[in-house]
């Protein structure tokens, strides 16, 4: 066995390889196991890290750094694609004081671990590490430790500080967010069935959802008007799908030229209240639903995979005008959106299309309806976005008499820079989206490499600290952190500001970018309701802890 214990200076990159995959196996096997429900998923890799660098079980410092910032990247890149699509959309709703309610609790949270460490005289860069490891944010960390090492005179050893206090102020982070949903369940009284009740009620009320009307044309104020002609058909959303003339049994298209004349019959496609308002435009509900009727007409869902076409209208497109086919209804990420001619199309968009099969065909010709598509990872586009938003992470932010410029990092700048890819869709030929198995599988890979190598640097000098450098001191800190601003905002929102349960939970969860906290929240609820809420302030949430944890570096590390 005496060349296993030279393999490190004989083939060092094959000892990395063993070392890492140990810690992720072992860290791995950690995180499955539940006591009550809860574990610590990836980032048992953290402990089982810290447990290998303990025992000397490491790694080259140079090999450990790369794969520590490439796993860095890939976990908040992923995560800005995957978020990005709906970040703007989530802010038009309730997204101002969801926002301003988790921006509160990351800066009363960086405060109190300022303002608790120049009190008891810790390191501010144990400070940085106890803010991010209270709120369960690796990004920050990660922001925190390529800050201190653009310190002049940073020296190893104090470079490992921030993954220390991470490590010890972690476990309580997981714990304090689920603790803090219970107490204010508890001291609220609330009733998690009848909240969830009004939730979808409110959710039902501010998105309305489709529905069809078969409506007979008797306003002769309308007759010989064409279908795009009508009164009210683009203010009201909706979309005529097929007609029938009067005195034939035939059903059409009702393509946009179409003449109608008093008698006709429509499907008219929208939500309950504009169907109902056009036909009082129009006449009234018709006898008998053009939709049951037989003959050639027909409809399929068609997705949108050709490249080629997104970023484009369905004006520009032409279906109506080219094929001879209706969009009557569109659903992007599990959303239904009411189709209107100027609404861009975005790659996997699902589209409900009436007409003919053949004409159907043609038109699912144009738009893609290839499901291998969606399942296809394109690398190209992922190079690309790294490179960007690492070139955007590097460039310097000089503020005041700071020691160091003020930089989004290799933890911010590609998560920003993902957001906006993702938002636009697609530049020239290069296409940004990533299908969800293969963004699931880049994030969690990353962040296991991540966690792995923070464990291992840290691991060296942890029990040290632990129990000779005031380790449990730390952990107090961290409990203060994670509770306080928690509580304190979570229960302003709910007495003061009236927010339903399901948002605070999805907010206290989306407040410390923790996802097993979502997922316990989810249990509770017995639904994903509090996901729309951890959907909306996670963005924001994530990209001020970066920046704050730098700040902590930058402002109180000298």
């Amino acid at each position: 066995m005496s060349w296993l214990a030279n393999l490190q200076e004989a083939q060092p990159v094959a000892h990395a390889m063993i070392i890492l995959c140990g810690v992720a196996v072992v860290g791995l096997a950690l995180g499955n196991l539940r006591v009550r429900g809860l574990s610590f998923g990836v980032a048992g890799t953290l402990f089982a890290g810290l447990v290998f660098g303990h025992f000397g079980l490491n790694i080259a410092p140079a090999v450990r750094t790369f794969i520590q910032e490439f796993g860095l990247i890939l976990f908040v890149y992923t995560i800005g694609m995957q978020v990005g699509p709906g970040f703007i959309d989530s802010l038009k709703r309730q997204g101002l004081p969801l926002n301003l309610a988790a921006a509160s609790i990351v800066i009363l949270g960086a405060l109190l671990a300022v303002g608790l460490s120049l009190l008891f005289r810790i390191d501010p860069a144990v400070a940085a590490g106890i803010f991010s490891g209270a709120t369960t944010n690796t990004p920050s960390l990660g922001a925190a430790q390529e800050a201190l090492r653009s310190l002049p005179g940073a020296t190893p050893e104090r470079t490992a500080l921030p993954g220390m206090g991470y490590a010890v102020a972690y476990p309580f982070g997981i714990l304090g967010i689920i603790i803090s949903m219970l107490a204010i369940r508890a001291l609220g009284r609330i009733n998690v069935a009848h909240e969830l009740h009004s939730f979808r009620e409110a959710q039902r009320a501010g998105q309305e959802s489709l529905t069809h009307l078969t409506v007979m044309l008797t306003n002769p104020n309308l007759d010989g008007l064409e279908v795009r002609q009508l009164p009210g058909i683009e203010k009201l959303g909706v979309v005529i799908s097929r007609l029938r003339k009067s005195g034939q049994t035939e059903v059409h298209i009702a393509r946009a030229e179409t003449v109608l004349g008093v008698g006709d019959t429509l499907v008219v496609v929208g939500t309950a209240k504009a169907t109902d308002q056009f036909r009082m435009i129009v006449g009234r509900v018709a006898d008998d639903d053009l939709t049951q009727a037989t003959g050639n007409i027909t409809y399929q869902r068609v997705v949108m995979t050709n490249r080629q076409n997104v970023g484009k209208s369905l004006r520009e497109l032409a279906l109506n005008h080219r094929y001879g086919v209706t969009v009557t209804r569109l659903t992007r990420a599990d959303l239904e959106l009411t189709v209107t001619p100027d609404l861009p199309l975005q790659f996997g968009d699902m589209l409900r299309i009436v007409g003919t099969e053949e004409s159907i065909a043609r038109a699912s010709e144009l738009l893609g309806n290839s499901v291998r598509e969606l399942s296809h990872a394109r690398l190209v586009p992922i190079f690309v976005g790294i490179t960007l938003g690492v070139l955007l992470g590097c460039y310097p932010l000089s503020l005041g008499n700071m020691p160091a410029p003020l930089r989004l990092g290799l933890a911010g700048g590609p998560l920003l820079v993902a957001i906006i890819l993702s938002r636009i869709g697609r530049i020239g030929p290069l296409l940004w989206y990533l299908p969800a198995n293969a963004n699931v599988l880049l994030r969690e890979f990353g962040i296991v490499l991540f966690l792995s190598c923070v464990g291992l640097k840290s691991g060296t000098h942890f029990v040290e600290a632990l129990l000779q450098g005031g380790g449990f001191l730390w952990m107090g800190v961290g409990v203060v952190v994670t509770l306080v601003p928690l509580l304190l905002v979570g229960w302003v929102m709910r007495r003061h500001f009236q927010q339903n349960y399901m948002n605070v939970c999805g907010l206290l969860a989306g407040s410390m970018t923790d996802p097993p906290a979502l997922a316990f929240a989810n249990n509770i609820s017995g639904s994903d309701a509090p996901s729309v809420a951890y959907a909306t302030v996670y963005p924001l949430t994530m990209i001020l802890r970066i920046l704050l944890g730098q700040l902590i570096i930058l402002i109180f590390c000298r």
